[in-house]
């Protein structure tokens, strides 16, 4: 199991096992690029050159999007050519110093594995440096400062914690201590899609922040099993009936009173 595949199912059981089998995907913003394969884009690049051609000309889709009529020959679109978003986000992170003396050193895409409980994970490590106890992942957002709200939470929160990257991180440290025997610092880097370009770098280093990320793990001890059970078809999802996939295969089943009407 991966963190990417599993915090679906903390949202939605029914979108995340359609979205495992690959019966249904998010749709893509219908403007601007595509927020995977632009992010993949970013990150292919500062791991290297043969890496950056491998995944701009991997399979029709991310060829689609990088590509004029998804051909290599035709050269870049707006978004990812020279002095295009793409462009100056990379470009924003090559000329700032400390980017340069801690992302960059370390060792790029470094597969991670262990177990939580008696179930197996595994985690991709953008940047990461044995030797300097630290490990990096690169974040791109729309904004670093905007406000993200979380469902049944009255105030606002950061891009970091409403996205599962507090999860993230705790699941990757945990792995890294399992695969290497070693406990690391970790970071994270941002770059914004502004124009031009925030970035930032992000630290965990509180004991209010090492305990968020205790909890997390916590949280996923306390679902894991779940999570296993219903993509080994055991037990069956439950639906929210909100989100993308909920309503675009909803079946009514059942009138509800006025009166019980739900209200989000």
């Amino acid at each position: 199991m991966d963190v990417s595949s599993f915090k679906p199912f903390l949202k939605c059981e029914a979108a995340g096992l359609a979205q495992l089998k690959k019966e249904w995907e998010p749709q893509a913003p219908k403007s601007g690029p595509n927020p995977l394969i632009f992010g993949n884009f970013i990150h292919s690049y500062f791991q290297s050159e043969k890496a950056h051609q491998k995944y701009i000309t991997k399979d029709s889709k991310t060829r689609k999007e990088i590509f004029k009529y998804g051909k290599p020959e035709k050269g870049f679109k707006k978004d990812y050519a020279t002095g295009g978003l793409a462009d100056n986000m990379i470009k924003t992170l090559s000329g700032d110093e400390v980017f340069n003396s801690v992302y960059m050193p370390g060792d790029k895409e470094v597969i991670v594995t262990g177990k939580i409980g008696n179930h197996l994970w595994k985690g991709k490590i953008d940047s990461l440096s044995l030797d300097r106890g630290l490990f990096c992942d690169l974040k791109t957002v729309d904004k670093i400062h905007k406000k993200h709200w979380i469902e049944g939470q009255n105030y606002p929160t950061n891009f970091i914690v409403e996205r599962g990257y507090v999860m993230q991180i705790a699941l990757y440290q945990e792995l890294i201590y399992q695969t290497f025997g070693k406990w690391l610092q970790p970071f994270i880097f941002a770059v914004s899609k502004q124009d031009p370009p925030d970035h930032d770098l992000f630290d965990f280093d509180t004991n209010n922040i090492r305990e968020m990320m205790e909890e997390n793990i916590e949280t996923i001890k306390a679902n894991q099993e779940r999570v296993f059970n219903l993509i080994a078809g055991k037990e069956q999802p439950i639906r929210c009936e909100r989100c993308a996939y909920c309503r675009k295969s909803k079946q009514i089943t059942h009138s509800i009173h006025i009166t019980d009407i739900e209200l989000d």
